[in-house]
């Protein structure tokens, strides 16, 4: 993974050097595992509104759909909040949303990416947004569509990093579960003009790796865009799939300057 070297200086600071430290001392193991799927329609069949989680109605998941708007903020159980005054990042509806793909009729190996008409969340280089959690997760799911090259999750448990997952990563565990031509483009999270869309499901493998803070990053240019993000409360392992081997991240620098960015957030929300 290749990141701009004038976004990894802005980013370092204090915690991201005290970040580095916690990185050298991680198992080279990965602490959570992924996987792709088409993911469900919507609670009343809905095809229009991209996909949603597998889990979505079991008990302990709250899922964000964004359809009224707004990104949930202040006493909300995932609150949500920008890493920079820029309004480039935002809630939106247009053609970039990511969809649902549905098998195509008499066919059980063609899947057909439905049109996305609802609100989703656009996150663009320099303003990452930053999910912080009441409780500890042990899952957190994603509608994730026209994807780009360094489309960057990263998983905190307070300010230490434990994990951080990339476009190259879902590249190299297989790709996307589907490539709609409706958003084109090309690169990493792309094929024969058609960029990558489907669920992605991040888990923890152990009590050890749950998680209370999320950051959404893109580095680089492009957007990253997701829909309808799920929520798993827990004490212990996700239990809905079982652990898999998963690539080990690209770029421990890259992760560095994820955490930094975090701390940087949490410093200036102490400070408030």
């Amino acid at each position: 993974m290749t990141f701009n070297s004038s976004i990894l200086i802005k980013a370092f600071s204090v915690g991201t050097f005290s970040t580095l430290a916690i990185l050298a001392s991680m198992n080279p193991a990965q602490a959570f595992s992924f996987k792709m799927t088409s993911g469900i329609a919507g609670a009343n069949g809905e095809l229009n509104q991209g996909a949603f989680s597998e889990f979505y109605a079991d008990a302990g998941t709250t899922t964000v759909d964004f359809n009224d708007g707004k990104l949930p903020t202040g006493d909300a159980f995932a609150s949500y909040s920008f890493s920079s005054t820029s309004n480039k990042s935002s809630v939106r509806a247009n053609k970039w949303a990511p969809t649902y793909a549905s098998l195509e009729e008499g066919d059980s190996n063609v899947l057909k990416a439905n049109k996305n008409d609802s609100n989703y969340l656009a996150v663009f280089s320099g303003n990452d947004v930053i999910i912080d959690l009441k409780e500890n997760l042990n899952y957190f799911g994603i509608n994730w569509g026209a994807a780009h090259k360094d489309n960057t999750y990263s998983f905190f448990k307070g300010d230490t990093l434990l994990q951080a997952f990339s476009t190259a990563d879902i590249e190299a565990g297989g790709g996307f579960q589907h490539y709609n031509t409706a958003h084109g483009g090309s690169g990493m999270g792309s094929k024969d003009g058609a960029q990558g869309n489907g669920y992605a499901h991040f888990y923890s493998d152990s009590a050890d790796e749950l998680f209370d803070r999320i950051v959404i990053s893109q580095f680089g240019g492009g957007g990253f865009e997701t829909d309808n993000h799920s929520f798993h409360v827990g004490s212990d392992r996700f239990t809905g799939f079982e652990p898999q081997d998963v690539p080990e991240p690209a770029s421990l620098l890259g992760l560095a300057a994820i955490a930094g960015i975090a701390a940087a957030k949490r410093k200036r929300s102490q400070s408030a």
